[in-house]
């Protein structure tokens, strides 16, 4: 017999596949576990989508919410109150990760603070031999992402990355249609998003609130005076913290797209865009398309209006894929349709479950935690981790490079084998960032 933290440590693998053992192996040493053992998890950044989240992982079985981490204290105690009203159990809370994270009866680590803290706090919480949950994108920018890739294979951590339409039971027999050519070849996705968000304004300059440590939220992104519309949601839009709407949405599309082509990196990229609606602090684009070519003949397209909600395809969001035998119509939840060459619907997967694309915290709520029990039962040994950080890595990238070429204002030319950007020294520059000093990451 082993105990719970070893046994609990012992489910991660080395190498890139992890693919868990079934069993106990004599060359691995890998443990099944148990559904019965249960999970500590740790969550940062819990205002408001990593709220949902410890709410959503407290209702797994043998999964308990033990630690709370958030820089404001007004977030920590609502959370803590929220988990203990839902379990009968108080979590702990703290205001740092990096104490967090030197805590031993913690097994796993749900990332969900702003963007520019998701790889720093991935890379991190592998360091210290937990595994990691992190929300969408799994980083600020491409070389972060490969960071994130590394540090999970080098201490042989399980880290999924928060695209739950992975563990979507209908959208996975959806691609499996579409690779086994239900639409004949398939050469063309397009995706969208589209919303009704209001003016940020013009913030002032103002006292840091006595709630908030605001330079650990900053933490590894260069130090920028606070002003009074950014926390805590309008740091999006902002480049030193945010990565703009098509990471803070696009990236569910495009992993989708990226999904089912049957595509890793793209040949090139193309975006344009600019911040049309309001004259505002925004500094992202509020209208975007982003144009991929993939080195099988392949092309997708992803478009954003962010302050016109005027639906595409009768939603708000959602994909269509085309082929040469047909098309099939995807909205992004857990329903698809299929046409023939003719346009004639010739099946129609239907789940009733609603998605509501403005949703700021969960558009696809009632489906979610399908995910979040794959990751944990991952981690104990007795599943496989649906979106792995390589697979992350790769669909985050996607939206980045069509960021990196919005902001150069020009097409870029990509290495098919590895994502990077070719003969272009001013937009490699943006394929990584400046940290603030004493803040820089390393694996």
């Amino acid at each position: 017999m082993i105990n719970r933290r070893k046994f609990i440590q012992s489910t991660a693998v080395a190498g890139t596949s992890f693919l868990l053992a079934p069993q106990l192996s004599k060359a691995t040493g890998f443990f099944k576990g148990s559904p019965n053992e249960k999970v500590v998890l740790g969550m940062m950044g819990t205002n408001s989508r990593g709220l949902y989240l410890a709410q959503s992982f407290a209702k797994l079985p043998n999964v308990e919410i033990g630690y709370i981490c958030d820089v404001d204290s007004n977030v920590v105690a609502k959370t803590i109150d929220a988990i203990y009203k839902q379990t009968g159990k108080k979590p702990q809370g703290l205001t740092d990760i990096r104490k967090m994270l030197e805590i031993k009866d913690l097994d796993a680590v749900v990332v969900a603070p702003p963007d520019h803290w998701h790889a720093p706090a991935t890379i991190m919480a592998c360091q210290a031999g937990k595994h990691v949950y992190v929300e969408k994108p799994c980083s600020h920018n491409p070389h972060e992402g490969e960071m994130a890739v590394e540090a999970a294979n080098k201490y042989k951590r399980l880290v999924q990355m928060g695209s739950q339409r992975r563990s979507f039971s209908n959208v996975q027999a959806m691609v499996k249609e579409l690779h086994d050519g239900v639409i004949g070849r398939t050469y063309y996705a397009k995706g969208w998003y589209t919303n009704h968000r209001a003016s940020i304004g013009k913030g002032k300059q103002a006292s840091v609130p006595a709630n908030l440590n605001y330079d650990l939220w900053q933490g590894p992104a260069p130090r920028k005076p606070y002003q009074d519309n950014l926390i805590h949601y309008n740091w999006h839009w902002f480049w030193n913290w945010g990565t703009g709407e098509a990471l803070n949405n696009g990236t569910h599309e495009l992993d989708v797209i990226r999904w089912g082509l049957g595509v890793d990196y793209p040949s090139k990229v193309v975006s344009t865009g600019g911040r049309f609606h309001f004259n505002d602090d925004w500094q992202t684009p509020d209208t975007q398309n982003i144009l991929y070519n993939f080195p099988n003949n392949t092309a997708a397209e992803w478009e954003c209006r962010s302050c016109n909600g005027f639906d595409i395809e009768k939603l708000s969001r959602g994909v269509v894929f085309y082929g040469d035998k047909g098309t099939l119509f995807y909205d992004s939840g857990n329903s698809y349709r299929v046409y023939d060459g003719d346009n004639k619907l010739v099946k129609d997967v239907k789940d009733d479950t609603k998605v509501d694309g403005t949703n700021k915290v969960s558009p696809t709520e009632a489906l979610d935690g399908f995910h979040m029990k794959n990751f944990v039962d991952s981690v104990r040994g007795t599943d496989k981790l649906n979106c792995p950080i390589e697979i992350g890595f790769k669909s985050t990238l996607l939206p980045q490079l069509g960021n990196i070429s919005y902001r150069v204002d020009r097409v870029l030319h990509i290495d098919p084998n590895n994502g990077h950007i070719l003969n272009d020294p001013e937009a490699q520059k943006l394929w990584r960032r400046e940290y603030e000093k004493g803040w820089e990451v390393k694996v």
